[in-house]
């Protein structure tokens, strides 16, 4: 392993256990309804990282969802859902066991962080309502999350000397460009969907907030 790897899987490793959410294993054990929201949610994870596509390989986007999970969970719980997909990338030689640190930072517990950080500042600052969280917590969101994740991994890319920049510029970076309205049309379909009918899987969304009328 190179000293970025290293450095990569021990960052990860120190930011999943200190925020590790300590009423995850609880809720999960005694809720049969939460195991299986928790076990799609992963599934469903693991399903859209595996279908990856790229210019040159190495360089492969996929979509992200990671907006959809961490309003659905909150970010720490998020996080440690994701661990599934990664390892499961691992096991079908998609991923690098090596460059697990790094994935996992630049692919989901950095952007989860970002995510959830847009959401509590749309929270904090603009009106609260159900057009504001699908389209503003949920979609654009969405859009710059999967931006920030593309930027982050091009520039570990970049760092380590993994690939030049230009061609990380051309053939990674400026995907970016076309990925992120569908990974916010992928993500605001399913928060709205959720917010009308199952509006419990939501963690961040509140019916007296958003569904009140104005006063």
């Amino acid at each position: 392993m190179t000293s970025w790897q290293i450095a990569g899987a021990l960052i990860a490793l120190a930011l999943l256990l200190y925020y590790f959410p300590r009423e995850f294993l609880p809720k999960l054990l005694s809720e049969p309804d939460y195991q299986h929201l928790v076990f799609a949610s992963a599934v469903a994870l693991s399903l859209f990282w595996n279908v990856q596509a790229g210019i040159k390989d190495g360089l492969n986007l996929h979509f992200l969802l990671v907006t959809t999970l961490v309003l659905c969970h909150g970010w720490r719980i998020a996080c440690w859902i994701c661990i599934l997909p990664t390892i499961l990338l691992i096991v079908f030689a998609k991923l690098p066991w090596q460059d697990a640190g790094l994935f996992s930072l630049c692919t989901f517990i950095l952007p989860s962080l970002f995510s959830y950080t847009l959401f509590l500042a749309s929270y904090r600052y603009l009106t609260r309502h159900l057009f504001v969280y699908i389209f503003v917590a949920g979609f654009i969101c969405a859009a710059l999350t999967i931006t920030l994740h593309i930027s982050l991994t091009a520039l570990w890319f970049g760092l380590e000397g993994r690939f030049d920049w230009r061609t990380i510029y051309n053939d990674y970076w400026q995907l970016s460009l076309l990925i992120w309205f569908p990974e916010a049309l992928l993500n605001g379909s399913a928060i709205t969907l959720m917010a009308v009918y199952r509006p419990h899987w939501l963690r961040t969304f509140y019916d007296r907030e958003y569904l009140a009328p104005d006063k």
